[in-house]
């Protein structure tokens, strides 16, 4: 896995590696500590949507941390495509299950997959030749724990039942993760019923026919995951 450190050292140098298949290449930005960079700089590389969506942050960290995930999506994406980061033009797939415009995130004209997720003070991206889906969460207390947690495949939901309850957080970030990182790998995200597909809570992901699932080491606190379809998945 690399970590991004600062951004703007990428220049238009462009990254080796993530067209030729084998695995994602893995990027992890952690935010606390950067300077916020103010509206003159972020707005000459974001597109108008980004614009529009941290301009209707309230808390001034949460948009900051927006600003900074995004403008590292778009360093990445000019530095692999070789080209001027505010020039990305980012779309989406159609959704497999309605055929909306809300499915996989995209690069008009490329065949770059990628996938970005950010929670509290981190920002993950993964990058790969196939579809790919990268998800980052913090622990959650053991009451959210043990609400949500029934939400999750019966297989899963008797795997956390039959752990001690200091273990569950841990077990339930590592389930979820992997959960949403394949979703977001096939495009339908949560409109499909978390029971469905078993992705387990052990410290070794179960892998969904035609997908590969790996935990992402993060530090302490957090769980993340990323999914890489095989080739000739959709």
């Amino acid at each position: 896995m690399h970590t991004v450190g600062a951004l703007r050292t990428l220049g238009h140098d462009p990254l080796p590696g993530a067209w030729a298949g084998g695995p994602p290449q893995v990027w992890l930005l952690r935010m606390s500590g950067r300077p916020a960079e103010p509206p003159q700089v972020y707005e000459r590389v974001l597109d108008p949507r980004e614009r529009a969506r941290a301009a209707g942050f309230v808390r001034d960290l949460h948009r900051q941390r927006y600003v900074a995930a995004h403008l590292g999506l778009r360093h990445l994406l000019g530095a692999y495509l070789d080209t001027d980061p505010a020039a990305v033009e980012l779309t989406r797939e159609p959704c497999p299950g309605c055929g909306g415009p809300h499915g996989r995130p995209a690069v008009a004209g490329t065949p770059l997959h990628f996938n970005l997720s950010h929670a509290g003070d981190l920002a993950l991206f993964a990058f790969a030749a196939t579809a790919v889906g990268a998800d980052v969460e913090e622990e959650q207390p053991a009451s959210v724990v043990a609400e949500v947690g029934q939400a999750l495949h019966p297989g899963e939901v008797a795997e956390l039942g039959a752990l001690p309850e200091r273990a569950r957080p841990a077990a339930f970030a590592r389930c979820w993760t992997r959960k949403e990182a394949y979703l977001k790998g096939t495009g339908t995200g949560l409109s499909e019923d978390p029971a469905v597909t078993y992705v387990g809570t052990g410290t070794v992901p179960a892998s969904p026919a035609g997908w590969a699932l790996s935990d992402v080491p993060v530090g302490a606190g957090y769980a993340a995951a990323v999914a890489l379809a095989s080739p000739g998945t959709r």
